[in-house]
């Protein structure tokens, strides 16, 4: 069982900057791809971003390329979403997600293929 925590959501200005953080629990975390989704009012889940493993793989929905990076520290068992030059259109809960290595090979993985969720953290971006 892994068990993922957000935060660093809040409320910003159009233009404006946050880091999200995604801490999990356990001692195997550099076994799981890590993915970003978000999701608005009204609208579905959506992908925004992932990272492997290694970190040595990375992919972006094309709303955020050049303005959203994702990170991660394997020695904290943490991954990381810098989000900057917000829009207000990035308002929306954002959820982390992980998968096993042993889960598939698919890159990057679809919504269905991750294993664990967290809670999600609520990020507002006033116009």
């Amino acid at each position: 069982q892994v068990q993922l925590v957000e935060s660093g959501g809040g409320l910003v200005q159009a233009g404006g900057s946050l880091r999200l953080s995604c801490a999990a629990s356990g001692r195997t975390f550099n076994r799981y791809t890590m993915g970003w989704f978000r999701q608005a009012p009204g609208k579905e889940r959506e992908f925004v971003g992932a990272v492997s493993w290694s970190g040595g793989m990375l992919q972006y929905t094309d709303s955020v390329k050049g303005r959203f990076t994702i990170s991660r520290d394997n020695a904290k068992n943490t991954v990381y979403l810098q989000l900057n030059s917000l829009k207000p259109e990035d308002t929306a809960v954002y959820y982390c997600a992980a998968r096993s290595i042993l889960s598939g090979s698919a890159w990057p993985p679809p919504l269905s293929g991750y294993d664990y969720w967290g809670q999600g953290t609520q990020v507002t971006v006033s116009s």
